[in-house]
């Protein structure tokens, strides 16, 4: 059984990953309605990564015989003003999921549930290569997003992005 904070925090943690996979679809769709669907695919699938978190925090619940509780999976209430901006709110977020992930890992830490935190360092890991991933779009943009050409090359690379299901053993 795991200490009262920590199944509290994970479960949490559940809600949060579902919102992200909202987030996430919710810039695809912006993507697709401008025409960019190489964006809009990277989008989707992050999507799909983002509820594939949700249902690892779910199982490791669940192998630790805590009770789950879904919450209301909120609305994105994120404006979107521009293709770079969704770049930009998407490093926000990553960093505001990575901050979420670290309180989790503290709470662990405290009550030196090793387990939990072996478990979350997959998580830890994961988020430094989502803020990385994010922050690498937005230079890419950058450097690329004012040329249609350049800006074409890079949207069709983004729709060359495959999913991919996390390898993580519980």
């Amino acid at each position: 059984m795991l200490d009262k904070k920590v199944s509290e925090l994970l479960n949490n943690q559940i809600n949060k990953e579902f919102y992200s996979a909202y987030l996430y679809l919710d810039f695809s769709n912006y993507y697709y309605d401008q025409g960019l669907d190489g964006f809009g695919n990277w989008f989707k699938i992050q999507a799909q990564e983002e509820r594939d978190h949700a249902m690892l925090f779910i199982q490791y619940m669940q192998n630790n015989g805590e009770k789950i509780e879904l919450g209301a999976v909120d609305k994105p209430s994120v404006t979107l003003s521009g293709a770079k901006s969704v770049l930009e709110e998407t490093l926000k977020h990553e960093q505001y999921v990575t901050s979420l992930i670290h309180t989790i890992y503290d709470a662990a830490y405290s009550v030196k549930d090793f387990r939990t935190m072996q478990f979350l360092d997959w998580f830890v890991k994961e988020q430094g290569e989502e803020e990385n991933n994010a922050d690498n779009l937005i230079k890419r943009f950058e450097l690329f997003g004012d040329d249609p050409k350049s800006l074409y090359m890079l949207d069709n690379e983004l729709g060359a992005r495959v999913y991919a299901a996390p390898s993580l053993v519980l």
